[in-house]
């Protein structure tokens, strides 16, 4: 018995030295993730290391120990990384209870978040170091693009390294004590009022746009008037002392917002990873210029999962066209095509190398 003692606490002390490393190196790490804007969890790469543990124990008996095992370390590096990430710094367009606060609060709940009152000042605290990442909206399930951060991708130098996608639902809040009877007038912004159009007009309610939904319901916390309501999510209800009149009043029941995680250095993803990248292009005004360009982008395997265009700014006519595809944008395929796109567009930006995530 003491033998087999001595025998499990070497294993013990070789355990914990070995432990102490993998933190260590799981430290290193979190330097990575604040240089590219990534968060801490990468449920994705869990599960891989997860089946890789599986696979590293012959015993079939002690294969689901050990996998948890493992999912207990990687908690507790996930937490050891968080408490370092507390110095990370996400900038944001709006006030706490925005969509774009909820949304980097999601992907980097350790971080300082910083707000801005535009999505132009937010992009360019990034630009100028006081963030290293920031998180704006890009484009809604039902009411479409939004304009000016598609025109700061173009423009700008930061790159898209995640794309996050949050499925909204819209609340109708009022002052304690209101009733939805009570309501003649909506404050939110205009995406969120185009988003509950049919509420609106059923209900025939005045609006009124304002800049953020959480500065709607700020504003209406601020006036005290229950004829007025804001729309808003439902983490403003408690965040300004306001009642939730209505949920779920958006005209769609499919209504996700993507929001772009831009940072100032291009994302290195592992080759499994790399499956999604954004393409900023201009043609010349002649016949099939941007035919040319799209069936070079099909002749190279690429699926176009979405292309849309934008006026450019100071050009008379001129337009940018904005494609997100499909694969690798590291692959000979890949590099391929950036070559000969730079030889027939005039200009390509390559806005960002980025992991599609769920919130």
């Amino acid at each position: 018995m003491t033998e087999i003692r001595a025998g499990i606490s070497e294993i013990d002390a070789q355990m914990a030295a070995l432990f102490e490393k993998r933190m260590k190196l799981a430290a290193s790490v979190i330097d990575i993730k604040k240089e590219l804007g990534l968060p801490v969890t990468d449920p994705e790469r869990e599960k891989v290391v997860l089946q890789r543990a599986m696979d590293n124990v012959q015993d079939t008996n002690i294969k689901e120990y050990y996998k948890l095992l493992t999912a207990k370390m990687m908690e507790l590096s996930r937490d050891y990384q968080n408490r370092l990430q507390g110095g990370m710094r996400v900038g944001y367009s709006g006030l706490p209870g925005a969509y774009a606060y909820i949304t980097a609060r999601r992907l980097y709940p350790s971080a300082q978040l910083i707000a801005y009152p535009d999505f132009e000042s937010a992009y360019n605290a990034c630009v100028e170091g006081e963030v290293e990442s920031v998180a704006l909206p890009m484009e809604n399930s039902y009411a479409g693009d939004v304009g000016n951060v598609l025109d700061l991708a173009y423009t700008g130098e930061l790159f898209i390294n995640i794309m996050a996608e949050y499925s909204i639902e819209h609340y109708l809040l009022g002052v304690k004590g209101a009733h939805t009877s009570d309501i003649r007038k909506i404050i939110s912004h205009p995406q969120a009022l185009a988003q509950c159009g049919d509420f609106i007009r059923i209900h025939k309610l005045a609006t009124e746009p304002t800049w953020n939904t959480a500065a709607a319901a700020k504003t209406v916390a601020d006036k005290g008037d229950p004829s007025v309501a804001a729309i808003a999510s439902k983490e403003n209800a408690e965040l300004y002392g306001l009642d939730i009149l209505e949920k779920g009043i958006n005209s769609s029941p499919v209504n996700a917002t993507r929001f772009a995680i831009f940072s100032r250095v291009q994302n290195k993803l592992p080759e499994n990873e790399r499956n999604h990248f954004f393409l900023i292009f201009t043609v010349r005004n002649e016949c099939g210029a941007l035919a040319n360009v799209l069936n070079l982008i099909g002749s190279q395997g690429f699926n176009m999962s979405n292309l849309r265009s934008r006026p450019v700014k100071g050009a008379m006519w001129g337009h940018s066209f904005f494609a997100e595809l499909d694969g690798d944008l590291e692959s000979p395929e890949g590099k391929d095509l950036v070559t000969q796109m730079k030889a027939i567009c005039e200009r390509l930006v390559i806005a960002g190398n980025y992991k599609r995530v769920i919130l």
